[in-house]
């Protein structure tokens, strides 16, 4: 049996993501887009040292040009998000070769950290799961037949992503995916291989995925899941706005427009112990702080700031 974690060799660094500053991966987004390189400022200003690549093309996707940009700013890059349509064994081919050039470029400007691939559903494709964020019932799940398909599709792209570059692949579970509740990430994880396929966890959407328990259900998460977290997403939940999203009926959009992901501290996430968890469990990685807002909203650097700010109080 290997010897349990030592939490004092782990190290947990602290990014953020173009997300937080509006670039989300959902097609026909209203709003004015502010660019990579205003982001990349922004975020190394408001006291970040990692950053997740955001949608394809949003940065520079030539391997040269993109380093040259995290080396004038002393970043590091932590991840890229991927959806692919894993239920249909149709996009599995098409999702696979997205998969790999993201991945090859994550390589290309990685040194001894490796980045990870950060695979999800193709999330707000389906108007069913998309209108029931936040109150997802079995009856809107995959069904027996499809579960096979979805996981089959996981594996072979990240078998494909180990084989070609040595990244690691690591699932995000999302609202207004098929992988939303506390349910469905244990079926997921159960038909993957855990040497091919990790966990993302994210704190924002575990608690409005889990439904009326919320935060409360956040708790459990490492219990349920420990072995299988690679990467940890750090976002807030209002529990307000979740409420009215499931007495009002929003969608997912709908919950996002009207700040279901509020700045840290403001939300149910009890961030501090989530924290102690980490480090009792001698997490060593990146925590990539997620404020998911659509374009336009709010003020990006201001809760950046804030957010960096809440987390040196509660220690990190």
């Amino acid at each position: 049996m290997p010897p349990p974690p030592d939490p004092s060799t782990a190290s947990i660094r602290v990014a953020n993501a173009p997300c937080s500053w509006g670039s989300l991966e959902f097609e026909d987004m209203d709003g004015e887009e502010i660019g990579y390189q205003q982001m990349l400022d922004e975020l190394v200003a408001t006291g970040y040292t990692g950053t997740e690549l955001g949608d394809w093309g949003y940065m520079p996707t030539d391997p040269a040009a993109l380093r040259d940009e995290l080396e004038q700013r002393s970043l590091t890059m932590v991840g890229a998000f991927v959806p692919v349509a894993l239920r249909d064994p149709q996009a599995h081919a098409g999702g696979e070769a997205h998969a790999l050039k993201v991945a090859r470029l994550l390589a290309a400007v990685s040194d001894e950290e490796q980045p990870f691939l950060i695979l999800a559903d193709d999330n707000g494709a389906d108007p069913t799961r998309t209108q029931h964020a936040g109150r997802i019932t079995p009856e809107m799940g995959l069904d027996a037949a499809a579960w096979p398909t979805f996981a089959d599709g996981a594996n072979r792209i990240a078998r494909a992503v180990r084989d070609a570059t040595g990244l690691r692949t690591a699932f995000h579970h999302h609202c207004a995916g098929y992988v939303e509740t506390p349910r469905e990430i244990d079926r997921f994880l159960d038909r993957t291989d855990p040497e091919l396929v990790g966990l993302v966890l994210d704190t924002g959407h575990y608690a409005f995925g889990a439904g009326p328990q919320g935060c409360e259900a956040l708790g459990e998460a490492f219990d349920r899941f420990g072995g299988r977290i690679g990467h940890v997403h750090f976002k807030d939940c209002d529990p307000e706005v979740a409420r009215q999203a499931r007495q009002q009926g929003w969608d997912y959009f709908e919950a996002v427009r009207h700040g279901i992901f509020c700045e840290l501290g403001d939300g149910c996430v009890d961030f501090e112990a989530v924290i102690d968890t980490l480090r009792d469990r001698a997490y060593d990685g990146w925590i990539v702080v997620e404020q998911d807002v659509l374009p336009g909203m709010g003020a990006p650097r201001e809760s950046a700031q804030r957010n960096r700010e809440y987390l040196r109080e509660v220690g990190l």
